[in-house]
């Protein structure tokens, strides 16, 4: 029929397969001939049921997002579906690899579902700022419950054949060579000449739902959302499933599925989909890579022992290097624990927590790390500490070893030129905790071999982290925009601000928390350390670090955490000091609202983004979007912060940064060529330096 669908006979068993890798997109070239099959096998005598699968390594695993927002090619989905779900045979769907989205839409429009035992299946639309819009939210909850549905369709996240069947979503998980499994299955139901009922006339689980039950499951959602659209629309789909008509809900579904695609928040999230996979490209991608099978981790600490712990989870073996054996130990320890925790949650099983726990292995020995492909070091954030670390790398780690640092600020082509083989070197920047935080900063240094630096980038995929490579600078892009925002912070305090009234600024905005209390989670002495190493200075921060106010972590910050609570309760201490130091430098109080908030810290940062993209740091501005989504919590809903600027209007930003630099004359505010281009022109390409 065509060269992505084709259809072949096993007895009077047709068997439809989609081929269009590498996911099996229903784009329209597969859209257009898999109707037409679906047509002329419904009108066709001799063929007794249907199977539709699928070559390579997945099911469909979803619709062609690049199709979303533009004119929509009939054939679509919806179409299909409805064709299908009306032929009178028995059909089957034969999964295998991933069934989302469009895929499992698709798999819902068939009588039965046979899937392979590896399978996963979900309606994932929701992380595209969206809801299934070819009758998931309709179907879904007639096979499973609508408890279930709003579970899997809220989350977004699939799950397993064997836990789809229990729940009734697939009717066989199989061993073995999945087709014949399925044409197998498809006859057992032809020949038993019982008529196969459609998912969409299925009812018994609807009428089983107890409706305030449902409604206060709804609830608990929409608090988690943080002002995210899609959740909610998918919670009101599932409801509409339930309380509507078959085809008066499917209508509503496909009502707020257009009213997202339009939306802001969808167009921010598709966006990120995109920015992240941009991002993880590396030019000259027939590099031979590296191999890397064994992992070395300077110190033990917090930050290596997290990143030990995300590179064990990936399935790396560890060895673990700390200056005495009581430090080594309680690292260890400390790792234990967490695994221990993963265990008691239901997250994690005991059998895997043990065999995660034998790939680690402990030394104090330099020598140990001779056999390690990569080694990290995650030691005291000093340049001299650094560069001793390395010399002694420099002598025992195998030629040709990627050399890594897990700096958050320093020179790392400083770091690079004190040792023989600088082409080696590079940066890995995790964010804590390292083994929970999806970033990974790479940071390309001037010598830095591209082989080096394509091996560590498919390396942070196989980790399930999201690699963004950047060049040096202090702070790299991350910390460098928000060092940008910090000056600002402190300002606004001493002019009028609580630190609860930034914070709240800033969770309103979309933030799942304000600085302050980030800064209290994080530890102030981090930041302190840093200053001092720079000869800057914070003067409430630095107040507050003296009086041993580090955060969390000393019942003391910001805010007050009594009793080893980690719930924030302003401290007045706090804003007396705040005004005592405001009265010493002559500021006058002031009411200080939201919207100069927002101005004063966001606006800055993407100007610094913007600076950030001149000189060549980072590649795209997208890459700046997936640091900030991914490495410290901007909301997805408005696609980081130079996405965000296309939104809010780059021309009103330029205006508010003008008036802002004539008010205050600070630099953080003295706008950016870049950015002013990018008012007039609406591309951040224009006028980059590369």
């Amino acid at each position: 029929m065509s060269s992505f669908v084709s259809v072949a006979r096993q007895g009077d068993v047709a068997v439809i397969t989609i081929d269009n890798p590498p996911v099996n997109a229903l784009s329209f070239h597969v859209r257009e001939p898999l109707m037409q099959a679906l047509v002329s096998l419904r009108d066709d005598p001799s063929v007794a049921a249907i199977v539709i699968a699928c070559a390579g390594r997945t099911f469909v695993a979803g619709a062609d997002i690049t199709e979303f927002g533009k004119p929509m090619q009939q054939p679509e989905l919806r179409a299909i579906v409805a064709v299908l779900e009306a032929i009178a045979k028995p059909t089957v769907a034969a999964i295998h690899g991933t069934a989302l989205g469009g895929g499992l839409e698709l798999a819902l429009g068939c009588h039965f579902r046979v899937a392979d035992a590896g399978a996963k299946v979900g309606l994932p639309e929701v992380k595209l700022g969206l809801l299934p819009g070819g009758g998931g939210t309709v179907r879904l909850p007639r096979l499973v419950g609508p408890s279930k549905a709003l579970a899997m369709i809220v989350s977004g996240t699939p799950v397993g054949a064997r836990e789809a069947q229990a729940a009734g979503l697939v009717d066989a998980v199989v061993e073995g060579d999945l087709t014949a499994n399925a044409v197998a299955f498809a006859a057992g139901k032809a020949s038993a000449g019982a008529p196969a009922i459609p998912v969409r006339d299925r009812d018994a689980r609807l009428r089983e739902i107890d409706l305030a039950a449902f409604d206060a499951e709804a609830a608990e959602l929409a608090k988690k959302a943080r002002g995210l659209e899609a959740p909610l629309a998918c919670a009101e789909a599932v409801r509409n499933a339930i309380t509507l008509p078959f085809d008066e809900a499917l209508a509503t579904e496909r009502a707020l599925f257009v009213t997202l695609v339009a939306g802001d928040q969808s167009r921010a999230q598709r966006h990120l989909f995109f920015a992240e996979r941009e991002a993880a490209k590396v030019p000259g991608k027939d590099l031979q890579k590296r191999k890397i099978a064994r992992v070395g981790i300077i110190g033990a600490g917090t930050m290596g022992g997290g990143i030990a712990m995300a590179f064990v989870n990936g399935g790396f073996p560890v060895t673990l290097l700390e200056t005495s054996q009581e430090a080594l130990q309680r690292g260890l320890a400390t790792i234990d624990k967490n695994y221990a925790v993963s265990v008691s949650r239901g997250s994690l099983s005991e059998e895997a927590r043990q065999a995660r726990l034998a790939l680690f292995s402990g030394t104090t020995d330099y020598a140990d790390l001779a056999g390690c492909d990569l080694i990290v070091e995650a030691v005291f954030e000093e340049m001299s500490v650094k560069k001793e670390v390395f010399g002694k790398l420099d002598r025992v780690a195998k030629p040709g070893a990627i050399l890594a640092t897990n700096t958050s600020y320093l020179d790392i082509n400083e770091i690079a030129a004190s040792i023989s083989r600088p082409q080696d070197v590079l940066g890995m920047h995790f964010f804590s905790p390292a083994n929970v935080m999806k970033l990974l900063e790479i940071v390309r240094a001037e010598k830095t071999a591209p082989d080096a630096l394509a091996s560590v980038v498919d390396l942070a995929r196989r980790i399930a982290k999201v690699p963004v490579i950047v060049g040096v600078c202090h702070g790299f892009v991350g910390n460098r925009m928000l060092s940008a925002r910090g000056a600002e912070q402190e300002a606004l305090l001493l002019e009028g601000a609580t630190p609860a009234q930034v914070d709240k600024a800033f969770t309103d905005f979309g933030w799942p928390m304000g600085p302050f209390q980030m800064g209290d989670l994080a530890g102030l002495d981090i930041g302190w350390r840093n200053r001092k190493a720079r000869g800057q200075t914070a003067v409430i921060a630095d107040a507050l670090c003296e009086q041993g106010r580090f955060g969390q972590k000393t019942g003391k910050g910001y805010y007050l955490y009594e009793n080893g609570s980690r719930t924030p309760r302003p401290d007045l201490e706090v804003e007396a000091l705040i005004r005592g130091k405001a009265a010493e430098l002559g500021i006058a109080p002031r009411q200080i609202e939201a919207e100069e908030i927002i101005e004063r810290t966001l606006y800055p940062m993407i100007n610094e983004g913007a600076r950030i993209l001149e000189e060549g740091i980072a590649a795209r501005a997208s890459d700046i979007d997936t640091v900030w989504v991914n490495g410290y919590g901007f909301p997805i809903g408005k696609g980081g912060p130079m996405f965000f600027a296309g939104l809010a209007g780059a021309g009103k930003i330029v205006q508010r940064l003008d008036h802002w630099h004539e008010r205050t004359g600070r630099p953080a505010f003295k706008v950016a060529p870049l950015l002013r281009r990018f008012a007039e022109t609406g591309s951040w390409e224009a006028g980059v330096a590369t």
